[in-house]
């Protein structure tokens, strides 16, 4: 049987669905870590059985909006066990990236300091332009940059950066921040939005990526993140299943 040990299937498949019926996906694809967006987080039935099953949680997404709201997140994710945190960092309003940048990174700095304090990382992630509105990184060398000036970690989503150039020094620079590598695939020509595909099915060299990761000292999970037409069409708990096994054998064959 396939070791799915450093992965998880993200829980924006899943919102709004019942802890239980979050329980019995994870049980049926096998998996003991488990990715979580914050508003899943506020389901009274859900620590119980986190804390029943066992389940690791690896990481919570947030939307960055005010400090108060984050510090509220950090702590039910403190309480559930939950390793990271991470934003997108919210939009620019007009501003410069560079004024934009210093406005999260001073609003930020307080709950940064509460995260390090409740034991949990923090961190912020890489999205295509399309989410300008509530968001500022949206290469994986901006995200570095952003980072480094606020002092937090970085969660790699693979889907909207395989294309940059210069990605493996790119790697290598965030590696020491990075908390989670989210894959999924992408079929060429894809224009059905957010055209996500299961590993294996589509243009992005994922084995390359996460093989240069792990030789250069990656140690965390790897997240499955699997939204899209492509996934509705097959449906998500088989999509995930395949990803799963294609991930692993992915893994094994790295070792």
């Amino acid at each position: 049987m396939a070791d799915f040990g450093r992965l998880s299937v993200h829980g924006v498949g899943m919102l709004g669905a019942a802890p239980a019926e979050y329980d019995a996906y994870w049980q049926t694809l096998g998996l003991g870590r488990v990715s979580l967006v914050d508003d899943q987080l506020r389901d009274p039935a859900l620590v119980p059985l986190v804390a029943r099953r066992g389940y690791v949680v690896d990481t919570v997404f947030h939307l960055f909006r005010t400090p108060e709201a984050l510090d509220a997140v950090l702590d039910a994710a403190a309480a559930i066990g939950a390793r990271c945190v991470y934003m997108l960092t919210g939009g620019r309003d007009g501003l410069t990236w560079e004024q934009a940048a210093e406005r999260f990174c001073d609003a930020v700095a307080p709950c940064r300091d509460h995260a390090r304090k409740v034991g949990v990382a923090l961190a912020i992630e890489n999205a295509s332009a399309l989410y300008a509105d509530i968001h500022i990184a949206h290469s994986l060398r901006d995200t570095a940059t952003l980072a480094e000036m606020a002092d937090l970690d970085v969660v790699v989503d693979l889907f909207h950066c395989w294309a940059e150039a210069d990605l493996t020094a790119l790697v290598e620079r965030v590696l020491p921040r990075t908390q989670s590598i989210q894959l999924s695939d992408y079929v060429l020509g894809d224009r059905s939005l957010p055209a996500r595909a299961v590993p294996g099915d589509g243009a992005i060299p994922i084995e390359r990526f996460v093989r240069h990761a792990i030789e250069h000292g990656y140690r965390h999970g790897f997240d499955l993140e699997l939204i899209g037409p492509r996934i509705d069409r097959e449906g998500p708990l088989d999509a995930a299943r395949r990803a799963c096994v294609t991930v692993a054998a992915m893994l094994t064959r790295i070792g």
